[in-house]
Order: structure tokens, then C-alpha cells, then sequence
């Protein structure tokens, strides 16, 4: 049985121009790639044209790759740099729960309609809050937050100054904390009660 090339083996070949090498990199990091895209756009036809537009930059900037790193985190990066410059370029949109369910199909399997319209509800609202900020805001959360980078990792990203990305991120944070507060309902007082329970 023939061993599977790793990342570096694939990265290495496609670097010295094997076509079938950078296909089956893309295979392997298609799926993480259209994520970044999807969570920074926020719908999914964008996200699949511009997690297409990541690899053809990708495969363009193979000479700036070092194979010593791992291929994913960077590829990633690329990902989020094209969304960030297609964000610049229009208004962001809302998401929809109707692009995408996944997210809820393990709570649906508990058969409880209350608990899935909860969970839906709070997966749309947390999605709508990120994609309601600022492209440069929204970037720093993905990088932070969904890719685990540290603040240095995402100021090399994005090519900022380090004080820029503890700046966005805090008011990123700040202004999630808020829309999301005001999207949360009042709680609604308890009626008393004079029964014990046995």
C-alpha cells in the first residue's frame, strides 16, 4: 500500500510545478478554506467564488510558502486576506440559517422543537452580529478566534502594526457584546408562588 505524501511532500512538488500536487492540496484544504470564506461573507456563492479565488492566489504565491510550516494554516490565511479584500469592495450581508444547517443538526437530533428554535435562534444571531462589523473587525475575530493565531500571527496577516490588532479585537468584542445584548429579550419576571414542593 503506497504511503499518502504529507503537506510538505505535496507543497515541495507543487513549488517545483506538479500541477497534481497542488490539486491534491486543494482537495485536502477545500472544505477548512470555503469555512473562512462562509464565516467572513456570510452567504454561500460568495464564499465558494472567492475560496476558488484563494487557491488560484495561492498557487500564484507558492514561492512565498515555506514548506517547514504547515500548509493549512497558511492556505487559510490567503483565504482570509481575498475575503477581506472583497469585503472592502462591498457591504457586508446578512447570513441566513437557510444557507446552512449543519450547525444545528445535533440539537435537532434531541427531538425537543423548544431547544432547536432556541439554538437556531442564537446561531443566527451571533452570525448576523460578526457579519454586522466592520470587514477589518470581522477579519480579526476569524483570525483570532476561529483560527486560534495569536495577535502577532494575525498582525503578520494582515500586515499591521500589533497595536491594530489588539485594537480591533477589543472593539470587535466590545461592539458583539452589544448588538448581542440588544438582541436578547428582556427576561420576563417569575410569577410567585405560595405551593412547596414535596
Amino acid at each position: 500500500m503506497p504511503i499518502e505524501s504529507t503537506d510538505r511532500d505535496l507543497a515541495l512538488r507543487a513549488k517545483a510545478g506538479d500541477p497534481i500536487a497542488f490539486g491534491a492540496l486543494v482537495e485536502r484544504h477545500q472544505v477548512s478554506v470555503f469555512h473562512v470564506c462562509y464565516r467572513l461573507l456570510g452567504e454561500r456563492r460568495g464564499a465558494e467564488d472567492l475560496a476558488q479565488e484563494t487557491f488560484i492566489r495561492a498557487y500564484q504565491r507558492l514561492n512565498t510558502f515555506d514548506p517547514a510550516l504547515p500548509f493549512g494554516p497558511w492556505v487559510r490565511r490567503v483565504a482570509a486576506n481575498v475575503c477581506l479584500n472583497a469585503l472592502d469592495r462591498k457591504r457586508p450581508v446578512l447570513f441566513s440559517l437557510d444557507e446552512d444547517r449543519a450547525e444545528i443538526e445535533s440539537v435537532a437530533r434531541v427531538n425537543d422543537p423548544a431547544v432547536i428554535h432556541d439554538h437556531t435562534e442564537t446561531v443566527d444571531a451571533v452570525r448576523n452580529a460578526v457579519l454586522s462589523l466592520p470587514p477589518h473587525y470581522r477579519v480579526v475575530i476569524e483570525l483570532c478566534h476561529m483560527q486560534d493565531m495569536s495577535y502577532a500571527e494575525a498582525a503578520d496577516t494582515l500586515n499591521l502594526p500589533l497595536s491594530d490588532i489588539k485594537s480591533h479585537l477589543f472593539r470587535a468584542r466590545k461592539l458583539l457584546a452589544i448588538r448581542l445584548q440588544q438582541l436578547r429579550p428582556a427576561p420576563q419576571p417569575k410569577p410567585k408562588t405560595s405551593h412547596t414542593h414535596e
